[in-house]
């Protein structure tokens, strides 16, 4: 039997020992969530990056018209850059490569790249990222991880890799072994399982959210799978699988 664990914030991956094992990265609010949303709209692919700069370099020598700079540092959009906020970049995505910088989501991702596979995993996709993995990695350790907040817990992370281990768990059968932190993810969602929008409002960037009038933007990115993306991470960009 495999076994799943459970990472609270990007600080805690350890790259050597994400080596022949499966990831699952959840960034609630928003990276994962604004990642899952913009292949379903139609972008080409999402390229992670860790800062601005980094971004910037990759766009470079790129035909304009081909790509999207989206991108936040600490809750603030990038000067130049697109907010990555799922609703807004509805309508602009498509058929571009959206080079997306984040504080925690994108770093994230880059950091669990020793990974044999890495799922980008949101509430919004959460029962296809688990189907998937139910089908393909059954007798594998699964490492979920939270990206956090600038080294701090974050509930919607928590929450919804809950949600993940519930959608494993509804045949009845248990595949996998959990640590007590893969375990108090899933009863916590278990506990609040139809309060998903009120979890994110709660939460501090929830709050930041609401805070700048994105009402819209939270309340869709807190409805359960309700999108069949399944977005994983190649080492170079993130594509629909």
């Amino acid at each position: 039997m495999g076994r799943i664990h459970l990472l609270f914030k990007k600080e805690e991956i350890d790259e050597e020992k994400m080596k022949n094992h499966v990831a699952v990265v959840f960034d609630v609010l928003l990276a994962t969530s604004t990642i899952t949303a913009g292949l379903h709209f139609g972008a080409k692919e999402v390229i992670p990056v860790h800062q601005g700069e980094e971004a910037l370099k990759v766009a470079k020598g790129r035909k304009q018209d081909s790509f999207l700079l989206v991108g936040e540092y600490k809750g603030k959009t990038i000067d130049g850059f697109h907010a990555p906020q799922p609703l807004s970049l509805k309508d602009v995505v498509r058929g571009k490569s959206i080079i997306l910088s984040t504080t925690n989501g994108t770093v994230a991702v880059r950091k669990a790249s020793t990974a044999n596979q890495v799922y980008i995993c949101s509430l919004l996709n959460g029962r296809a990222v688990a189907e998937r993995i139910l089908e393909k990695h059954r007798e594998e350790t699964i490492i979920l991880i939270c990206s956090g907040m600038d080294g701090s817990f974050s509930i919607e992370d928590f929450y919804g890799a809950g949600y993940l281990l519930d959608c494993f768990s509804e045949g009845g059968q248990q595949v996998w072994e959990l640590t007590d932190a893969a375990q108090a993810a899933l009863l916590f969602y278990q506990g609040n399982r139809h309060r998903s929008e009120e979890i994110l409002q709660k939460s501090t960037v929830g709050q930041r959210i609401l805070g700048r009038g994105s009402e819209t933007e939270l309340s869709f990115v807190a409805q359960c799978g309700v999108l069949s993306i399944i977005p994983y991470f190649d080492g170079r960009s993130i594509q629909v699988s």
